[in-house]
């Protein structure tokens, strides 16, 4: 299966990670059709460029799709994506799998990855899951805290110091060099673990719009490659308008969708409470912007307050999110969409990973001989 660069054009008959242009790359569309199957993995096999190594797999995938009330407000029909309930509390998980199955089959004995949050949990649990080693890439300002939950997993944690925006492509460099496969952001093979999100929608639904928060622009193009090889086999009758939610703080795909650019410029003086989505200089940013352009998509960015509300109204759901996770649902304020549509968020990460800006609900004390008061 080929690998073709989504800019330029050029093709790959080797699984490369970037074009000579300095694009990522990505499979080309795959044809098949579903089966009936226990996992997503099982029910789409003809779509995957690697056989999935199902027994080691952690349960991936396969996540609730749930109403929710907060559509009534805006007149729409809401349906929230939960992928908070993946095994290390993402959608990344998804990927890693996929990518870990070709990690293993290509015969590498090390992986690894530039994260300092759910990506670098995931592949750090993975690794031990699949019997690999773990080289997981962080910057020198990452917490002890956050990183207990990576180190846990058994995966080798390095501080790097200096300029953290060159070590996704300086990983990459190295990782060849030394014999370590490096699934970042948007490794071609994770892009297509995330194809899974949008089939599992279309099984239960047909959403008129997906609201995706984005950072590197990975889930964004997963979800759209999904919906696309669906339409292109004749299994679904048209595709969704897919919108693209940042935080208003770092928005840089925003921003050059707005100003009608081409390209997207590096983001100066990032600053938001949604860290999971907050890459200044996106490397599929380009690649998402194109595909905006080409599907009739839209973009959208919310404030730190919008987000924090949201996460409230998640969580008086029963869905603790992360402020990322909440960014779809701040943004239906902005959109103004049409009275009756259905709408899908995508929950993107557990709001256990970042509890330090998790909105604080009331705490009361009472006395036990008063308590019968307290309860009244």
């Amino acid at each position: 299966m080929k690998l073709r660069c989504p800019i330029c054009g050029k093709t790959y008959d080797e699984p490369v990670q970037r074009c000579e242009c300095g694009e990522p790359v990505e499979f080309e569309l795959f044809k098949g059709e579903p089966y009936i199957g226990k996992s997503v993995w099982e029910r789409f096999w003809d779509f995957w460029p690697v056989e999935p190594a199902l027994e080691f797999s952690l349960g991936e995938g396969d996540t609730p799709l749930m109403k929710s009330r907060l559509g009534d407000e805006f007149g729409v029909k809401l349906y929230l994506k939960n992928e908070t309930v993946n095994p290390t509390w993402s959608f990344k998980d998804r990927g890693t799998f996929l990518a870990m199955s070709y990690a293993l089959k290509a015969g590498y004995k090390t992986v690894g990855t530039v994260s300092t949050g759910n990506m670098a949990a995931s592949v750090s649990a993975y690794a031990s899951r699949f019997g690999l080693k773990a080289k997981i890439l962080v910057s020198e300002s990452a917490g002890d805290e956050k990183l207990k939950a990576v180190s846990v997993y058994g995966g080798e944690v390095i501080r790097v110091l200096g300029d953290y925006g060159r070590l996704y492509f300086e990983s990459l460099k190295l990782g060849e060099k030394l014999g370590v496969y490096f699934m970042n952001s948007d490794n071609p093979f994770r892009i297509e673990g995330y194809k899974g999100i949008a089939f599992e929608i279309a099984e239960e639904l047909t959403p008129d719009y997906v609201l995706i928060p984005t950072s590197s622009g990975g889930l964004f193009r997963g979800i759209a490659k999904g919906f696309i090889e669906l339409y292109e086999n004749g299994l679904i009758d048209g595709l969704p308008k897919l919108i693209a939610v940042q935080a208003e703080g770092c928005s840089p795909i925003c921003k050059a969708f707005r100003e009608g650019k081409e390209k997207v410029e590096r983001f100066e003086n990032p600053r938001t409470i949604a860290k999971a989505i907050a890459n200044p200089c996106p490397p599929s940013g380009n690649a998402v912007l194109k595909l905006l352009r080409e599907l009739g998509g839209g973009c959208v960015s919310v404030s730190d307050d919008e987000i924090r509300k949201a996460q409230k109204r998640l969580a008086l759901e029963g869905l603790f999110a992360q402020p990322a996770s909440a960014t779809g649902i701040a943004a239906l304020g902005k959109l103004n969409l049409p009275e009756g549509v259905k709408v899908v968020s995508i929950l993107t990460g557990s709001g256990l990973r970042t509890l330090k800006d998790a909105p604080a609900g009331k705490i009361t004390e009472c006395p036990l001989e008063g308590l019968e008061n307290c309860l009244r």
